[in-house]
């Protein structure tokens, strides 16, 4: 509210000191852009540098130098498949897994064919979306002047985007239909070869390397009533039914095991470091010199 008692002559004096106050502010803001920006990009490039690293990202022609390593299959309520996936890089190299059949506890044993290697496409992928995050960064080196915060937003809302994307890709396996299994390339990866009733698939949940695997049953023809193909998912249910060259199967097991491939935590913790990074600076940035001149002038409305 304007205070009457207030003398109008006191108003230059006051919009010369909200003056200076906006000199300051538009200082402080300057050094914002060509300082603490920079310094917080090269913050994300050493983190992202990091989580590329743990990917194992492979020189052009040196790939059979990625170290390989090996992980033991397991849960710890039921004993039905054991294994031991070979992982280097983005690509499994080897399995080597046995299924005890539960009709007659007969274990079956399969293993990759030698010439044969399994990419991981969320790996993958992941490891491309940090390339164009770095990617980003990168275009923007210690010389370039930023000349708004709207700017760096823009460049923060990218770089977001594609570790965003990363992250979940490792979060989100892709659901999947049983007749997109059962005609999948694995079914073809492994000596001998799998049996009809049996289809397996490995995939990528957060830091765990996973493999399902599901026994199936051929329907007999008088269950059409009853017949309800399963759609898209990730894990299908005992129970689930669908239809493949004129035969319609029912699965009647699933047995899933998983191991922890601590590099994959790895990187989702350096994703949410990143992503926190991202957001302090777009905070930072997001009142503008012009919005603080709007609010000290009201201020001086305010004081009259």
């Amino acid at each position: 509210m304007i205070n009457p008692q207030r003398s109008l002559s006191e108003l230059p004096k006051m919009s010369a000191a909200s003056q200076v106050e906006r000199a300051v502010l538009d200082d402080e803001f300057n050094w914002l852009l060509k300082e603490e920006v920079h310094a917080v990009l090269k913050q994300l490039q050493d983190v992202l540098k990091e989580a590329s690293r743990r990917f194992s990202m492979p020189t052009p022609g040196l790939e059979s130098q990625l170290k390989q390593e090996n992980f033991i299959l397991g849960s710890s309520t039921m004993d039905q498949v054991k294994g031991v996936l070979t992982l280097q890089g983005e690509a499994l190299t080897q399995a080597d897994i046995n299924l005890k059949v539960a009709k007659n506890s007969h274990v079956l044993h399969f293993q990759f064919r030698e010439d044969k290697h399994w990419k991981l496409q969320q790996i993958q992928d992941a490891r491309n979306h940090v390339n164009q995050a770095l990617q980003l960064l990168n275009s923007r080196d210690e010389s370039y002047c930023f000349k708004t915060g709207a700017e760096v937003n823009k460049l923060m809302d990218a770089v977001m985007l594609q570790l965003t994307r990363a992250r979940n890709r490792l979060t989100t396996p892709a659901s999947l239909t049983l007749p997109e299994l059962a005609t999948s390339g694995l079914m073809k990866m492994f000596t001998p070869p799998m049996p009809g009733d049996v289809m397996v698939n490995f995939y990528i949940n957060l830091s765990k390397l996973c493999l399902t695997v599901y026994q199936l049953h051929v329907l007999p023809p008088n269950t059409t009533k009853y017949f309800k193909p399963a759609g898209s998912s990730v894990l299908h249910s005992p129970g689930s039914m669908f239809e493949l060259n004129n035969n319609r199967f029912e699965v009647s097991h699933v047995h899933k095991v998983e191991c922890v491939v601590p590099w994959l935590n790895d990187t989702l913790v350096f994703f949410t470091i990143s992503l926190q990074l991202c957001q302090q600076l777009k905070d930072k940035v997001s009142v503008s010199p012009g919005n603080n001149s709007a609010r000290l002038h009201l201020k001086d409305i305010c004081l009259l």
